[in-house]
């Protein structure tokens, strides 16, 4: 079975607990998962408590623990100007590095492009609070893009990492889509109009990153998935999927699990799961080229065409 998992928060445990990427403990079991092939977006997060020097600090020590990590464990760091598709295809396990809240940044503009040269192909532009680039989705009375974030939009797209909105603010979303010249993604973000959480998006919002060539994906946060977070389960996953392709999402949909970073329903242990998604998916009677699309060619084929744009800038 071939993954592509948009985001999880095992290398920021890995940092902070001091864990191995393959600690049988941690949400995501790649080398556990034998007849899986994954490539699998490793974020690091930057809580919003943590700014300026600190965040760029934790940025780093999060790329030294990458790398360190990747060769222990035997998964192929995913590096600048290397197809992420050949990659996939290549290797059993692949690790594609990733930032979730632009706070990493410090402020510097000229960070972007250290972070390009360190492998980052997407990052998510804000936690749920406030930072250099805009507001997160906790935000009172939130504004859009601050100058230094459409300077920053600017850059990203030029350097070639994707702009992800997972946990944007509505003002910050539409500033994004008004100003973004790039396909971009939620990378971890599931549907309002199933389950009415602020981190969730809307049904115009979905159209819209459908419509620039964009993609979502499906996060397994219990409180994302169901308005009652005690009572969510696998079910509720196939219940955001549906919706989302009553939209026309076929070409749009991926998983971003949040493994390592979310609170999952009961049913749900670990990277495991994806099996019982597949094989519900096909007693489900999901078409072959579809499950497939959902589990990784959506994914692959948005980096794959996002790297084909950036070699023509």
């Amino acid at each position: 079975m071939d993954i592509f998992d948009l985001h999880c928060d095992t290398l920021y445990r890995a940092v902070t607990e001091d864990i191995s990427l393959d600690c049988p403990a941690a949400e995501v079991q790649l080398n556990r998962d034998a007849d899986s092939r994954r490539l699998q977006c490793y974020a690091i997060w930057i809580p919003d408590s943590c700014s300026g020097e600190e965040a760029e600090r934790l940025f780093d020590a999060a790329f030294e623990r990458l790398k360190a990590e990747c060769k222990i464990c035997r998964i192929h760091l995913l590096q600048r100007g290397e197809s992420p598709r050949g990659q996939f295809f290549r290797n059993k396990n692949t690790a594609c590095f990733t930032v979730e809240n632009a706070a990493a940044l410090n402020g510097k503009l000229q960070n972007i492009q250290r972070f390009a040269e360190c492998g980052v192909r997407m990052m998510t532009l804000t936690w749920n609070g406030a930072n250099c680039v805009g507001d997160g989705a906790d935000v009172e009375d939130a504004k859009g893009l601050t100058p230094f974030g459409k300077n920053a939009l600017r850059e990203m797209e030029r350097c070639g990492i994707a702009v992800d909105i997972s946990h944007a603010s509505q003002k910050l979303f539409y500033d994004i889509a008004e100003n973004a010249e790039r396909p971009f993604a939620a990378s971890h973000s599931n549907s309002f109009t199933v389950t009415p959480h602020r981190r969730n998006l809307t049904d115009e919002q979905f159209r819209i990153i459908a419509e620039r060539g964009g993609i979502v994906g499906i996060n397994f946060h219990n409180a994302f998935l169901n308005r009652v977070p005690e009572r969510a389960s696998v079910g509720d996953i196939f219940r955001h999927i549906e919706h989302f392709l009553s939209l026309g999402g076929e070409n749009t949909l991926c998983f971003g699990s949040d493994f390592d970073g979310g609170t999952l329903p009961k049913d749900i242990r670990n990277s495991h799961i994806y099996y019982k998604i597949y094989e519900k998916m096909l007693q489900e009677n999901y078409k072959e080229a579809l499950i497939q699309n959902i589990f990784f060619n959506n994914a692959l084929y948005f980096f794959e065409n996002f790297d084909n744009r950036q070699n023509m800038v």
